[in-house]
């Protein structure tokens, strides 16, 4: 039984909210994905923190219609998964590393606001760091100098002890 006007349009209206808070939205064929495989890529997806949703494409068409993934409604064709995140490289990632293991999982395009990405840009998006890894690549690179500078600070003194202790040792031995 089809969803009649209201349920549609509050599909559409969910959607929308979704697509609002999305940097990174990525679709793919699921045709023949056995009900495990699905499971499986759920669990993924909401440890990663993206949203997986089958939707008509007509409805996600009209959910996209006027943000910055309208580009991206040409390529709503065919059962598709669509992947949403936050984060532009994690619905990447998910779909990405759940196809290299599924081959009934085939990734179509994607997109991050105002780009639309083919198959490639989509694997090349999926290589990249997420944004956890990058933020603490930085957070290391920013306390490495202060690390270094306390390190030189403490070399001062530790230098002065090993010294003192040479005079004494060679007095000792003098003795």
């Amino acid at each position: 039984m089809g969803l009649n006007r209201q349920e549609k349009a509050d599909m559409i209206k969910e959607i929308s909210e979704i697509v609002a808070d999305t940097e990174g939205l990525v679709i793919a064929e699921f045709r023949g994905l056995t009900v495990d495989a699905a499971t499986q890529l759920r669990a993924e997806a909401r440890k990663k923190g993206v949203k997986l949703r089958v939707l008509k494409n007509t409805l996600a068409r009209r959910a996209v219609q006027g943000t910055p993934f309208e580009g991206l409604a040409d390529q709503f064709v065919g059962p598709l998964v669509y992947g949403f995140s936050a984060d532009p490289v994690s619905a990447a990632k998910v779909m990405s590393d759940f196809a290299k293991t599924n081959q009934k999982l085939v990734i179509k395009a994607g997109a991050m606001p105002n780009s639309v990405l083919d198959v490639e840009g989509v694997k090349q998006l999926a290589s990249m760091p997420s944004r956890e890894e990058l933020l603490a690549k930085l957070m290391a690179t920013m306390n490495e100098p202060v690390a270094k500078f306390v390190r030189t600070l403490n070399e001062v003194p530790a230098r002065l002890t090993r010294t003192v202790a040479a005079v004494r040792d060679a007095k000792q031995a003098a003795a």
